[in-house]
């Protein structure tokens, strides 16, 4: 008996000691899956506020000043102002010599012996360009000169018959009518000298024109004729010389840009094909308009200069003064069928269409001739996601 309940006495400690183990170890685990639990949910509650903090910065500053709340799109506007700015204007045009002057044949013409110039070359006025055969003339120069001795030698003799007449008349052997006679011989065969010699001038002046002379210094800038060639009065020039080398640009310009410009001014030249910029003034503006293509031509005198050939493509900016206007960048003007135009944001934050007429594009953007006094808070970017009436939230940028 004692045996036995000493067992089960001690089966009795065992259970329950096992009983007290379990519930334990039942509390550490659950102890340890709250303690995972709190902080899992600590980590997720951080990156919820995290998230609302960078919403809350990065869109503090786009919300308008007294309406946090605003939902309306922010937009970016300038207050331009006026600026001077120096008026340019681009035209393309063609190269071409300022006074060209065509050289041909003045006299009788005849076959060409020698060419002693080319296309390239400078001369000098007076500068023999070209020599024509004169054979058969330089013959009837000598025929001429011939002539003047017999004319010469004709008066002579009627002179000595005047001379004895006037001794004899004296004598009574000769009468005063005979006298008369024999000086009007005299007279006649003086006046034949004459008439031969200038018959050789003449011969002479045309032989020379048979030599191709340079009317004035310049530069020769074609050459249209080859020795052996057979040229006369009607035929085309054989030289084109541009007087002193002088060269020009001859730039075609609107109605509108023409009547901005004034002799003078100066423009700048870039023959096409080559970075070189040139220096000139315009030195005569077009008095009448082509009616088919409603424009006119501006002349820009140039110097000479190897890189301009005339007949050459070439591009100009003139000068056309100083204007003062309202200068936006490209991306605040924008443009439809009817015209271009910005928009312009009023005391209540909306978005106003403002059309606009346009002017010359510089580096600093294009000028503004018309539709703004430069206070207006215009819209710098993105306009062209606006609405007219649209609420917006303007931050300004500084001009």
């Amino acid at each position: 008996m004692n045996f036995e309940t000493t067992i089960r006495a001690e089966a009795a400690d065992n259970v329950a000691a096992d009983v007290d183990d379990g519930i334990a170890g039942a509390r550490g685990a659950r102890s340890g899956v709250s303690r995972w639990l709190l902080l899992g949910g600590m980590g997720i509650l951080g990156l919820l506020l995290a998230i609302a903090a960078y919403f809350a910065l990065s869109t503090g500053d786009q919300v308008a000043a007294g309406d946090e709340d605003s939902q309306a799109p922010v937009v970016t506007v300038i207050a331009p102002g006026r600026t001077t700015i120096s008026g340019t204007i681009e035209a393309p045009g063609t190269i071409a010599a300022r006074r060209e002057m065509p050289v041909g044949v003045v006299g009788e013409g005849g076959q060409v012996r020698s060419v002693r110039v080319d296309a390239g070359d400078w001369v000098s006025a007076g500068q023999v360009l070209a020599v024509i055969d004169r054979s058969v003339q330089n013959q009837q120069a000598a025929a001429q000169a011939a002539q003047i001795e017999v004319a010469r030698a004709d008066a002579n003799i009627a002179q000595a018959n005047l001379d004895r007449a006037l001794q004899l008349v004296e004598r009574g052997f000769v009468s005063k009518a005979d006298v008369d006679r024999l000086t009007a011989t005299r007279d006649a065969a003086v006046a034949r000298v004459k008439v031969a010699e200038a018959q050789l001038q003449e011969r002479r002046a045309r032989n020379a024109q048979l030599n191709i002379l340079a009317p004035a210094s310049g530069y020769v800038l074609a050459r249209n004729v080859e020795p052996g060639q057979t040229v006369g009065p009607g035929t085309p020039a054989l030289f084109n010389i541009a007087r002193g080398g002088e060269m020009e640009m001859l730039a075609n310009l609107s109605e509108a840009q023409l009547a901005g410009l004034s002799q003078g001014v100066s423009a700048s030249v870039v023959p096409t094909g080559s970075e070189k910029e040139f220096q000139g003034q315009v030195w005569q503006l077009s008095p009448i308009i082509d009616p088919q293509s409603r424009q006119g031509t501006a002349r820009i005198a140039l110097s000479y200069a190897p890189e301009l050939r005339p007949g050459g493509f070439a591009t100009a900016t003139i000068n056309s003064g100083t204007v003062t206007a309202t200068v936006l960048p490209e991306s605040a003007v924008l443009a439809d069928d009817e015209g271009a135009f910005v928009y312009v944001i009023d005391d209540e934050n909306k978005a106003t269409r403002q059309s606009v007429k346009t002017g010359m594009v510089t580096s600093q953007g294009i000028a503004i001739m018309e539709g703004l006094s430069g206070n207006e808070m215009v819209v710098l970017r993105a306009g062209g996601f606006l609405n007219p009436g649209e609420t917006v939230n303007p931050r300004r940028q500084e001009s």
